[in-house]
């Protein structure tokens, strides 16, 4: 029962490139989850609308669009449903040559419900200058199998949180163009348990469970993004922003391997990030349309490493883009309606997992804002995300001998519903 170790995607390497994601959110294990106002048009133009503070989580150069001090509170909530069905687990050569033990690992719903609050603060310094800081959760999900799961080595305890703080400033060049730079400190923490159970080929029941892996991650990370928004005219604006991601160093007490370190680090190298948005308000109309594109480096996760196990696993998740058209009509002083859709391209590619389940998704968004008066308004959003099917193989093997299999579809849809005061002063 010793040197076990993961033929497919390491539940370590999951958790962790999980867990220290910067601003969250598309392929891969990413949800928006900066504003209410985005949530309600699929994130469509979110680099270059402008309706509160926000937006400085996605283009700095944004921040010059505003021309009084304006802050934005908000809050999210993601209920995620994780089906796992049509799944075979296989157990054999652990208690004799040839014995072995199948049974079903179907799954009801691995899902559970997070918050994920957030704050953005914009201070116009001038005409030509602006600051702006803001904090915001970029990751706050949780994955949970219990103890009725059979494939216990394959699917556990996964709670991850991340926590962007962000710095940044813009400056107007002329009344077209305007240009923005920021920093982010992210900090990450992760929590993952799993355990192998043996199963007695007669009755079922369990004749010793074993730790897999029992982690306790948290790093700090510093990256940085930089903006521009072009203004053809007071109706027609583009955007364009780059994030770093840095190579996060993650410590904490790793289990792995039959091993344990108390004070490990592991290296987790973060996609960077590129977005273009545009925003189009129909002249003698009260509707405008915007889009936006988005491209995921997650290509940059090629293995995943550790100071005292080095390389703890090659994965091969591939770059990916999400596509989002979205429409605003401005009903009338108090009222704003919004909506979008955004197809969302899946992170992974040949490798998958029942513990992270990823896939092509669609979201269909509504939301919609109440003012207050000219300075403050409510925002209400709210998404359905649909996933697809993927089908999942993983085995685990000791000693170069595979002990066991699981063969399943996972099917992973969520619910995202978000709440935001805005006030300019």
């Amino acid at each position: 029962m010793q040197n076990i170790r993961y033929v497919k995607k390491s539940l370590l390497m999951t958790a962790l490139s999980s867990t220290l994601f910067q601003p969250l959110y598309a392929a891969g294990f990413q949800l928006n989850a900066q504003s209410a106002t985005g949530l309600g048009r699929a994130f469509a133009g979110d680099a270059v609308i402008a309706d509160n503070a926000s937006v400085m989580a996605r283009n700095a150069a944004a921040m010059m669009l505003f021309k009084k001090t304006s802050l934005s509170l908000g809050l999210n909530l993601i209920k995620t449903d994780i089906q796992v069905k049509d799944a075979t687990y296989n157990q054999q050569h652990i208690i004799a040559p040839g014995v072995g033990y199948r049974d079903s690992a179907d799954y009801n719903n691995a899902g559970d419900t997070s918050y994920a609050p957030n704050i953005h603060l914009i201070v116009p310094i001038d005409e030509r200058f602006a600051v702006g800081v803001n904090l915001y959760s970029n990751f706050g999900t949780k994955t949970e199998f219990n103890n009725t799961f059979v494939a216990s080595e394959y699917g556990g305890h996964t709670e991850l949180k991340t926590i962007n703080l962000g710095l940044s400033g813009a400056y107007r060049l002329n009344s077209q163009w305007s240009f923005g730079a920021g920093l982010d400190v992210i900090y990450g923490e992760g929590k993952l348990k799993r355990n192998l159970n043996v199963y007695s080929p007669i009755d079922g029941s369990i004749l010793q469970s074993k730790k897999v892996l029992d982690a306790d991650i948290e790093g700090v990370g510093l990256g940085f993004n930089i903006g521009t928004v072009f203004e053809l005219d007071e109706n027609n604006r583009f955007g364009l922003s780059y994030r770093y991601s840095p190579r996060v160093h993650g410590k904490g007490d790793v289990s792995y391997n039959g091993a344990e370190q108390h004070n490990d680090t592991v290296y987790v190298p973060l996609p960077d990030m590129a977005e273009f948005s545009g925003y189009h308000h129909i002249p003698q109309t009260q509707f405008a349309v915007h889009y936006s594109v988005q491209w995921i480096g997650w290509s940059a996760f090629d293995t995943l490493d550790s100071k005292e196990f080095a390389t703890i696993n090659n994965y091969e998740w591939q770059d990916a883009m999400h596509f989002s058209l979205g429409a605003t009509y401005y009903l009338n002083s108090k009222w704003t309606l919004r909506s979008g859709y955004m197809y969302d391209q899946s992170a992974q590619n040949k490798v998958t997992s029942v513990s992270v389940p990823d896939s092509d998704c669609q979201w269909f968004s509504a939301g919609v804002s109440y003012h207050i008066d000219e300075n403050a308004n409510v925002d209400f959003g709210a998404t359905y995300l649909l996933g697809k099917d993927v089908k999942v193989n993983e085995s685990t093997e000791s000693d170069g001998v595979e002990i066991s299999d699981l063969h399943a579809t996972t099917h992973a849809n969520a619910i995202l519903l978000a709440l935001q005061y805005s006030q300019q002063f």
